[in-house]
């Protein structure tokens, strides 16, 4: 594969140099002869597609993957580490994508997991937190050391493992992305402090799937696809739709698909039954009563920053979460949701953001993960049989374009996107009638992000109801037929889709309460 012209000559020699790097799983090569170099006091954007091979390329840099080939030298010392402990110690922090912290244990206690301050042979409990303590006030963030780390919002867990990886000294700080859970206003507080950490000599590798953060925040970027190495270049010097052509390798028309021929056309329903309706549905603490009505082959898109309320108005419709007030219509009749298995016998599916917590089994195989919720359902004493099983998975391996397309992959080896057509695989198979998609592009590449969107509008062309969640107001304009605007965990506004701007929907969330417009 051809590469870029080197993007020039750096100030000093790098801090990690990767060369010839290649790793196999079975039936997968993730990674073919990678280069890759990264420098002191440099921010380098790791980018390419779900399944180009960056995660991949972390984790071998780190030593939770062994390489099968290549050499990693660290400092200008060869290295091959055998875990993330090894790595640690020489000086490499990483934060991955899914943050992996104890959330039984305090926000104190996961800052310095493995590193605890002791007196007399016993952790030093108060020392511990006084330390926490300085080094979230010295990254600007106002979170108690000693509250239970679960407690917090995954934005807050984030943040949490960044102030942790930071507080170890590291040379190079690997954030993998980090801001897919932050708002603005939380990334502009990670991206002061990446800068301050960049300016003190430390080398960042960044990787995110938000162009203008990589565009913002980056000195250099390198382009990986399909295992390959595409090239790396200055990113003053590497137009958007250049990198976006890079990344795809195609022409644009991924891109071309997610804006023209996608965008909904609002529908009216006046007369006509929806499938579900709430009526002043709430829960203390989680979300205020709202109203909110979803019809057969309609797109309602919920639109809100962090924290608005998005995510608890869905848990409630799909009884993950118990509510204290109203009640929910299904089909003209009153039904009480005794919890998710009860939604599911309604035929509600919810698939949740949290693909890791929440979602999918790692350790089990793409076909095994495909027909859970399906034999859940029928209960586990009626087992499905093994030939129904491939069936299932063989239709919806083709249908969603799952890679790799083996059943029996396990669903760990998997890129973010492809995670992600597995999850709503599960769903799918149930045959729901109203499927709630929670941030379902959040962390994955462009192509998969217009292969799941299509997959959205086909299901509703074809009659299904869907409650689409998206931080990305682009995203739920495109696909929404109408949209309900939640501030501060209350729903504020319901707008039809007949030509909203993602202006028109800033401007309500911006708005003092008092003015809002009637939900």
């Amino acid at each position: 594969m051809p590469h870029h012209p080197d993007p020039g000559p750096q100030p000093s020699t790098p801090v990690v140099q990767m060369r010839d790097i290649s790793i196999s799983f079975p039936g997968v090569k993730a990674l073919q002869h990678v280069a890759f170099e990264l420098y002191p006091g440099e921010v380098h954007s790791l980018m390419g597609e779900n399944g180009a091979g960056k995660s991949t390329l972390i984790k071998a840099l780190t030593g939770v993957y062994a390489i099968d080939s290549g050499s990693i030298t660290v400092g200008g010392r060869p290295v091959s580490f055998t875990g993330p402990a090894q790595a640690q110690a020489a000086g490499i922090a990483t934060v991955y994508q899914e943050v992996n912290l104890v959330t039984n244990l305090s926000v104190a206690e996961n800052i310095m997991l493995g590193r605890e301050p002791r007196r007399f042979g016993s952790v030093d409990f108060r020392r511990m937190r006084r330390h926490s303590r300085a080094v979230l006030e010295a990254l600007n963030l106002d979170i108690d050391p000693a509250s239970t780390l679960g407690t917090h919002s995954i934005a807050v867990q984030q943040l949490v493992a960044i102030a942790r990886a930071i507080d170890v000294e590291a040379q190079v700080l690997v954030l993998d992305e980090p801001t897919s859970s932050l708002d603005a206003r939380e990334v502009a507080e990670l991206f002061t402090v990446i800068r301050r950490v960049r300016d003190q000599g430390v080398a960042v590798l960044f990787v995110s799937h938000f162009l203008d953060q990589v565009y913002e925040i980056s000195d250099r970027i390198t382009v990986l696809r399909n295992g390959e190495l595409v090239g790396q270049y200055r990113a003053a010097e590497l137009p958007r739709l250049q990198l976006i052509s890079k990344m795809i390798g195609q022409e644009l028309s991924a891109l071309d698909a997610l804006e023209e021929g996608t965008r909904r056309e609002a529908t009216a329903h006046e007369g006509g039954v929806p499938f579900i309706a709430a009526d002043q549905l709430g829960r203390k603490g989680s979300i205020n009563p709202y109203d909110l009505q979803v019809h057969p082959g309609e797109v309602v898109g919920l639109a809100g920053l962090l924290g608005s309320g998005r995510t608890e108005l869905a848990r409630l419709l799909y009884a993950a979460d118990r509510p204290d007030s109203g009640t929910i219509t299904i089909g003209g009749t009153v039904v009480k949701l005794r919890g998710p298995r009860t939604a599911l016998d309604h035929k509600i599916a919810f698939a949740s953001e949290n693909r890791k917590a929440e979602g999918l089994i790692g350790d089990l195989t793409i076909r095994a993960n495909i027909v859970l919720a399906m034999q859940a359902a029928r209960g586990w004493v009626r087992q499905i049989p093994r030939r129904q099983q491939d069936e299932l998975a063989d239709k919806y391996i083709k249908a969603l374009d799952i890679r790799p397309s083996n059943p029996d992959a396990l669903v760990r080896n998997l890129s973010g996107g492809n995670q992600q057509k597995v999850l709503l695989a599960r769903w799918l198979i149930t045959e729901p009638k109203l499927l709630i998609l929670d941030e379902p592009t959040r962390g994955i590449d462009i192509g998969a992000k217009a292969q799941i969107q299509r997959l959205v509008a086909t299901l509703a062309d074809d009659g299904l109801a869907v409650i689409y969640i998206s931080a990305e107001l682009e995203e739920v304009l495109r696909l929404s037929h109408r949209i309900a605007v939640l501030r501060d965990r209350t729903k504020v506004a319901e707008l039809v889709n007949d030509g909203v701007s993602v202006q028109d929907v800033m401007t309500i969330i911006a708005t003092d309460g008092a003015e809002a417009q009637p939900a």
